[in-house]
């Protein structure tokens, strides 16, 4: 019987040794099922040599002990624990010292946004994608209890499915896809070229909701090499604070809806040429809107040179009372060029704005009217961190002064 105790446990000692490949956790499991086995082998022989009667039917192994084959194949399997998603996580902040000519303005240092992008694939063809950020608050200390130093915020929050490429279906907080800014340059300062968004697009601003909670189905086409993308959404659209989403339910029963699409042509590379509309009825402060947003963008990524250009009209029909039509619009263009020396690491650019927002457009004011001109210099010191300088010369309504500014950031990813 000691012969064939070493036996066995020369072969279960075996799998362990080629068990050393798989993870710590996979081998600490391995060799616990083992120990647990040689055990039980070693009593049942035990037994045997007895010199007690022992009954046939009480050899048989415990269901709930795992045996040798059954550890391996726990191992093979990662025990389970591979099945479990895994979290990526990428981070971006930014400083900033601005100045201006502006009566009542004071020059500063500010701490930009504290963000955090998630990514997790549940399956194959499910995955999660979430962004928090940490804002810095102007009324930090004041007040019974005191306000916070940072306000969170869970700017996206999206789950989807993947069935292919032609067809994807999710659902969850997007930064809503009626702009090509609104989509492509998330929070996070560093991924844009510039020190601060478009005005029109600006995360808090009133022109265009930025933030768009419901569902989505998305997807892309070849379609002869013009790579036809295509976006639909149903949601909440704007909440009762028209510059925030429907976060926590609609205002009414008539949801947002959206269609977005645009080209990505083989033989121009970097160009890209789309159109989106956006419907909702807007309830606020006891108002009712019909709103309508037409928006088109023509975009070439290339570095050498970046042209960005989108326009928007906001159609606004109020409801609740003989109103006129309003229409406002808002416009961007911006170039930038990525210069042929220290290893292409300076990159100046310019940006054109233009708001406009009719006294009629009741949903939309305060917002005050725009007609400015950006120009700056970005320097990036690592492939994850940038040094940008930007003058600023805006004004605000025909025959107002013009309001010249600076601002000097370092933005950076980790």
């Amino acid at each position: 019987m000691n012969g064939l105790l070493a036996i066995l446990i020369l072969f279960g000692v075996a799998p362990c040794a080629s068990a050393q490949q798989q993870t710590n956790a996979d081998q600490t499991q391995l060799i616990q099922s083992l120990m647990m086995r040689i055990d039980q082998l070693e009593k049942r022989v035990a037994e045997l040599e007895s010199p007690k009667p022992q009954n046939a039917a009480t050899v048989t192994t415990p269901a709930s002990l795992p045996t040798v084959s059954d550890a391996m194949q726990m191992a093979a399997q990662g025990n389970g624990t591979d099945t479990h998603p895994v979290l990526n996580m990428a981070g971006f902040s930014d400083f900033t010292f601005g100045a201006s000519d502006q009566t009542g303005s004071n020059s500063s240092f500010s701490e930009g946004q504290f963000i955090l992008h998630f990514n997790s694939n549940l399956s194959p063809k499910v995955s999660f994608m979430g962004e928090l950020s940490l804002t810095a608050r102007t009324d930090a200390g004041t007040g019974t209890p005191p306000a916070p130093g940072f306000n969170p915020e869970v700017e996206r929050s999206i789950i989807r499915y993947e069935h292919n490429d032609y067809f994807k279906v999710s659902f969850g907080r997007y930064h809503t896809p009626i702009n090509y800014w609104n989509t492509t340059f998330h929070h996070g300062q560093w991924l844009q070229t510039t020190v601060n968004r478009p005005e029109m697009v600006q995360f808090g601003g009133r022109f265009i909701p930025v933030h768009f909670v419901g569902g989505l189905i998305e997807g892309a086409t070849a379609a002869h090499g013009l790579n036809l993308n295509y976006n639909f959404g149903v949601g909440n659209g704007r909440g009762g604070v028209i510059s925030r989403a429907g976060d926590a339910g609609d205002d009414n029963n008539s949801k947002a809806w959206l269609v977005n699409a645009f080209v990505r042509p083989d033989r121009l590379y970097g160009l890209q040429i789309g159109a989106s509309s956006y419907r909702d009825k807007v309830t606020t402060n006891g108002r009712k809107y019909n709103e309508w947003i037409t928006a088109a963008h023509f975009v070439l990524s290339k570095e050498t040179p970046e042209i960005l250009a989108e326009f928007a009209n906001a159609r606004h029909e109020r409801l609740d009372t003989i109103a006129p039509v309003a229409n406002s619009q808002a416009l961007y263009v911006q170039a930038g060029y990525r210069l042929p020396v220290l290893e292409k690491a300076l990159k100046p650019y310019y940006r054109f704005e233009y708001i406009h927002v009719p006294v009629s457009d009741t949903l939309l004011q305060p917002i005050s009217n725009l007609a400015g001109s950006v120009a700056g210099l970005r320097y990036d010191i690592t492939n994850f961190a940038a040094f940008k300088v930007e003058f600023r010369n805006q004004r605000r309504a025909p025959g107002q002064a013009r309001i010249n500014s600076g601002f000097i950031q370092t933005s950076f990813a980790f």
